[in-house]
């Protein structure tokens, strides 16, 4: 039985983090579809399902890899994002953040110093700001 659910799924395309990721958007929607008896959230959670069995089983490989890629990019952007937030709020005892006015590059000064003029890193603009 084991060779012949290997077989069977041989030049299909499994698993792949899009397809986890989905699974527990689907577990997540059908556990508080029975808490609140919200029905929409069950076939919503019903319609996910089948989509990730689709492409579980798809022989579209090429496709379902590049959807896999992109969100797998979406999900590394995400949390670069996350982890530069939590550095930003770790510092902001000791920094000020600021914006250039041009550029728009995040600029970080030290506290405490005053009104200072802060050179943009990027485009060399300078703008005045109290720090």
């Amino acid at each position: 039985m084991k060779q012949r659910f290997i077989r069977f799924m041989q030049g299909r395309n499994g698993m792949d983090d899009l397809a986890k990721a989905i699974n527990w958007v689907v577990l997540a929607l059908l556990l508080i579809s029975i808490i609140t008896k919200w029905d929409i959230l069950f076939y919503i959670g019903l319609l996910l399902m089948v989509y990730m069995y689709f492409r579980v089983f798809s022989r579209n490989v090429s496709k379902r890899y590049a959807e896999n890629m992109r969100f797998r990019n979406l999900r590394y952007d995400l949390s670069r994002k996350w982890t530069n937030k939590k550095k930003e709020f770790a510092q902001r005892q000791i920094y000020r953040f600021y914006h250039c006015p041009v550029c728009k590059q995040k600029v970080r000064v030290p506290r405490g110093r005053g009104r200072i003029c802060i050179t943009c890193p990027k485009c060399r603009t300078e703008f005045v700001k109290k720090s």
